[in-house]
């Protein structure tokens, strides 16, 4: 008789499309395992890259190591593609992804979003030789370079809905756009660095992605004012609410003691985990 209920229990909880493995299974594997997976783009410094001694390292892997630490488990990192990760249903390939992700309103219909760690915001990034670009009206036509997947690329197709608290109304500055969707960030700024005009007109990304870019020698510069604001959080796979108010409390504990702080000033020299004044 109880293996009877069992089975019409399972199918009751079926009909209504809940799992009955339940709520916290994700953390409880991440616990029993001793480790948390982190899912990230190996290629976008200064907040994850592949450094010096041939690791990942950066801001998000800082954080991320922090983040483990606090959670008493050991840290793997994995990178597969952007579009890989926003796309959500990760099926325990990974647990998390503290990897520099908006929250917009399409990606979280299959991701969840506990906590906002940093604030950045979008910039138009040009060849340092060009003259007649100063701000979005000049970009009506041109040719530019975006990462496929990414919150720029949705600018760039007026289809950019973010989905948090605190981010400013997105306002479209830029007309007809001939938009050019790169696998990596680094290979447009690599396409527009061969010089002005040659295969690319400009490009939009993260101010401090391509501040990076430019520091370390590319023929670049960033004009105008910021497109749009983003807040940027910590992404979990959607049905684990015990792994979400997890991922609450330790980012809130992170900020509230000045680990973050710490970390991005440590890291990049200058302290964005507070959101910007407007």
């Amino acid at each position: 008789m109880k293996q009877i209920c069992l089975v019409v229990g399972a199918l009751v909880l079926a009909s209504f499309g809940v799992s009955p493995a339940g709520a916290g299974e994700v953390l409880d594997r991440i616990m029993a395992n001793g480790k948390i997976v982190n899912a990230v783009d190996p290629e976008y410094p200064p907040f994850s890259f592949i450094g010096e001694s041939n690791e990942l390292e950066g801001f998000d892997i800082d954080v991320a190591k922090e983040f483990a630490k606090r959670l008493g488990v050991e840290i793997e990192t994995v990178t597969p593609g952007w579009d890989i990760i926003t796309a959500g249903k990760w099926a325990g390939r990974w647990d998390v992804c503290i990897g520099s992700m908006t929250a917009t309103k399409e990606r979280a219909e299959v991701l969840d979003f506990p906590a906002q760690y940093y604030y950045t915001q979008a910039r138009i990034v040009v060849h340092k030789d060009n003259t007649s670009i100063h701000g979005p009206a000049d970009l009506t036509g041109k040719r530019i370079g975006v990462q496929v997947a990414t919150t720029y690329e949705n600018y760039l197709n007026r289809n950019l809905e973010i989905d948090a608290e605190g981010a400013p109304p997105v306002e479209y500055q830029i007309e007809n756009p001939q938009i050019v969707s790169f696998d990596e960030q680094t290979l447009a700024a690599d396409d527009l660095s061969l010089g002005d005009g040659i295969r690319l007109d400009a490009m939009v990304g993260d101010v401090l992605t391509a501040t990076e870019y430019i520091n370390k020698g590319a023929p670049l510069k960033i004009v105008g004012e910021p497109l749009f604001y983003e807040p940027i959080a910590v992404a979990i796979d959607k049905g684990d609410p015990e792994l979400a108010a997890k991922v609450a409390e330790i980012i809130g504990d992170l900020h509230a003691d000045g680990t973050l702080t710490r970390l991005s000033k440590a890291r990049l020299g200058v302290d964005i985990t507070q959101p910007p004044s407007q």
